[in-house]
């Protein structure tokens, strides 16, 4: 271990020692850093991106010993000093005329910007061979927009204009901003290209500015420019619709395994079959993969409506979400008929491989006990030519269990193995529906039904469950809505030993825990929305998530036992159906989390959560499945997954884990996390969360985990730590390291433990994606 720590001693000492204008030719100068001051509303971070040359300091933690890096090599051409090249980083040269250009970039920024009488100067510092550079920007006062209207010479488009009731990008006291001049130009071509003109272009429109006020104010007014012919801008109608399906007629021609020229679509063709369907012309080839109507519903051009981007875009979309299609191509022609007025549109779908099969091997970590869980899987994704994806899936899972007492049911190892399959309609089956409702483009009704059979030395246990799920978006697919309208979970026991049943489920001490066990029936009713406005292309404004969730269970069986007049168990003072007590309870959460950029590369964002449930009538304790945990990669990162909580229960002295006791009826978090990224795939994070989860009954197995007004304040966990993120741009990876400050479960004196750093008190955690 010396040796090591000693060579790695002397490579720091090496690059140290490195000079950084070894390299540096008379005259010249190692443009050591830069800076930029002004007195205006950006952000420091977004102006650099209008400098030119970056020093090498400016790649965070690595520039600097790069360039180190890069003097250890000699001045010959071999292949080690090559290598050395590679790894390092050249020195950037300061140049007078990059820099010149950078001062004009920044004050035409501050132009664009509204800061029409912006100066910029430059100041430099040298020492030695090194050079800093600080840009000097007075904006001054802004130019601020005092009126806007719409002056279009187009009669047609300056009706519709008028009509259209959404707001403008530009409103009075906005500053006379170019990039949001550019932004409404944008919004009314959309407008245009919406409303039939199809050629349209936010080039077509221009701005007239009165900066003359002589108060920093401008007024605006928007026009159009002439046609070429003088005449006003035509607007299109669709005309000819064609869909041809499974040919594709774009590539019709591909060279023969002899090297001949043959027709990949000959074999197609020759049953080839048109039809005429809700005014759509339909070509099917031999592979007749489509039904008709599945064409007909996710097509939204219609013959004799005004041409629209949004329903060409919308069919694109349609037609490109459904696993039943490869390649869609869908291209708008000015029709032979009338060329000045009518379009015609022609829409080519290949089909995908409809099998697929997927295999692996997940590792899993559950509360920190690591197991493997293999899956096999099957699915067909256009099983009745209609879109429909039926899967079934194969699974198993093996946990190794490491706790402290060898005679706890907890710290046994235990396998479980099931089968899952489910088979999804792009639409709503309900009936009674209006038929835009029932195929509108995001719906879909998805049945499911799984079987997990879990086995442990003292016990097996059976999952069975069936689900009738629908799925639809509202809002341009910003507001997500899914409804279980039936979710069955059937949960039994075959077996257990003579030592659990004495030990644990006919324990009177630990009600929770037998009713965890007890053979029950969970029919539940739940509907999720989520609200999502997320960040535009090179956008600096907020974002944010909303979503909120409520479920009931128990209404479907109390209805059936109300009305075949079933009774109450004598014994347990349950109603059964078929000889098992079915829970009932009413359940909600909401979450709303929020992230402000203060630049492309720094980051702000927070989180705050409630969850409440109340179990009632025949239920005394809220389902295992269904309570509320706390800790975890995407809770309170102090603390591994249900291992925190409730309130300031303590666990039994010894016990590493007691997840069956540490959950609860209640759920309040809150985080903040702080992201700044290195480089284009490493970010870096720092964050607190705070949070913790109760019950609202007072169980004996669960002492002090009761929500109290006059305590739970004092109940509230807090953890802080560190987060290195890999962005893949496909896919985030994310490595949390939390430490607890304050325990709740710990004695009233000893809970603050920042100043008590310690490894048991730390979690570590994998995720992937943010965990808001």
């Amino acid at each position: 271990m010396k040796k090591y720590t000693f060579i790695s001693s002397v490579l720091l000492l090496i690059l140290a020692a490195c000079t950084t204008t070894k390299d540096i030719p008379d005259g010249s100068y190692l443009l050591d850093d830069f800076s930029i001051k002004h007195d205006t509303k950006n952000a420091t971070s977004d102006l650099e991106d209008f400098v030119r040359q970056q020093p090498n300091t400016s790649v965070p933690l690595l520039g600097k010993y790069r360039l180190k890096i890069y003097n250890m090599a000699g001045e010959d051409s071999t292949w080690t000093n090559k290598i050395i090249r590679k790894l390092g980083q050249p020195p950037v040269i300061y140049s007078a005329s990059q820099t010149e250009m950078s001062r004009n970039q920044l004050l035409k920024q501050l132009n664009n910007q509204g800061y029409l009488n912006a100066v910029a100067d430059t100041t430099l510092k040298v020492n030695g061979k090194k050079i800093s550079v600080t840009y000097n920007l007075q904006g001054g006062t802004p130019y601020l927009i005092r009126d806007y209207k719409y002056t279009l010479s187009d009669t047609t488009m300056a009706r519709i204009m008028n009509r259209i009731p959404m707001k403008p990008v530009l409103s009075k006291g906005d500053m006379y901003d170019m990039d949001m001049l550019e932004e409404e130009r944008a919004r009314v071509s959309n407008i245009m290209r919406n409303v039939g003109y199809y050629n349209f272009s936010k080039e077509y429109l221009y701005f007239k500015v009165d900066s003359t006020l002589n108060s920093h104010q401008v007024d605006l007014y928007l026009d159009v420019y002439p046609a070429k012919d003088s005449l006003p801008y035509p607007r299109y109608r669709m005309n000819k619709i064609t869909v041809i399906s499974g040919i594709n007629s774009l590539n019709s021609e591909n060279r023969g395994a002899g090297g001949g020229q043959i027709n990949t679509n000959r074999w197609f063709f020759r049953r080839a079959d048109t039809t005429e369907y809700k005014g759509i012309t339909i070509i099917h080839g031999r592979n007749n993969f489509l039904r008709n109507s599945t064409i007909a519903r996710n097509n939204y051009m219609r013959k004799g409506r005004y041409f629209s981007d949004m329903a060409l875009n919308g069919t694109y979309e349609a037609y490109t979400k459904m696993g039943a299609i490869k390649q869609a191509n869908i291209s708008v022609t000015p029709s032979p008929e009338d060329s000045t007025r009518l379009l015609d549109a022609t829409i080519i779908l290949l089909p995908a491989n409809a099998h697929r099969f997927k295999a692996g091997v997940d590792g899993t970590n559950s509360a920190g006990d690591i197991g493997v869980a293999p899956s096999v899987s099957y699915q067909h994704q256009n099983i009745f030519n209609g879109g429909e994806q039926f899967s079934i899936k194969l699974k198993g899972a093996y946990e190794f269990i490491a706790g402290k007492k060898e005679d706890d049911i907890m710290n046994q190892n235990y396998y479980e193995y099931g089968a899952e399959t489910s088979l999804t309609f792009p639409l709503f089956l309900f009936p009674w529906l209006k038929k835009s409702w029932r195929e509108q483009p995001s719906a879909s009704t998805k049945i499911s039904l799984g079987f997990t059979n879990q086995h442990r030395e003292e016990y097996t246990r059976q999952f069975f469950n069936t689900t009738l799920n629908y799925g639809w978006s509202t809002h341009r697919y910003r507001l997500r809505h899914a409804l279980d309208l039936i979710d069955i979970n059937y949960i039994r026991m075959p077996w257990m030993s003579d030592d659990f049943r004495e030990d644990y489920f006919e324990n009177d001490e630990n009600a929770l825990l037998r009713e965890s066990y007890r053979d029950q029936l969970v029919s539940r009713t739940a509907y999720t929305a989520t609200l999502v406005n997320g960040r535009r292309l090179n956008s600096l404004a907020p974002t944010y998530t909303l979503r909120g969730s409520f479920e009931v269970a128990g209404a479907l069986p109390r209805l059936v036992t109300s009305i075949n007049g079933t009774k109450a168990d004598e014994e347990t003072g349950q109603k059964k159906i078929l000889g098992v007590a079915y829970a009932e309870y009413v359940k909600g959460s909401i979450e709303y989390s929020s992230t402000f950029y203060f630049s492309k590369i720094h980051s702000f964002a927070y989180r705050i959560g409630l969850g409440l449930a109340q179990p009632y009538g025949n239920s005394d304790v809220l389902p295992f499945e269904r309570r509320f945990f706390a800790g975890g990669a995407n809770s309170i990162r102090g603390w591994s997954t249900r291992s925190l909580g409730p309130g300031s229960y303590q666990r039994p002295d010894g016990a590493k884990s007691d997840f069956v006791n540490q959950t609860g009826d209640m759920k309040l978090e809150f985080s903040i996390e702080n992201r700044y990224k290195l480089t284009p795939l490493f970010e870096f994070a720092q964050f607190i969360d705070a949070g913790n989860v109760w019950t609202l009954k007072d169980y004996t197995s669960q002492p002090d985990g009761q929500f109290k007004f006059n305590r739970f304040y004092k109940e509230i966990a807090v953890s802080y730590g560190l987060g290195i993120r890999f962005d893949l741009g496909f896919l985030l990876l994310r490595f949390d390291a939390g430490m607890q400050a304050y325990d709740p479960g710990l004695d009233q004196s000893d809970r603050f433990v920042l100043f008590k750093p310690r490894l048991n008190r730390m979690a570590w955690h994998f995720g992937i994606g943010y965990p808001f």
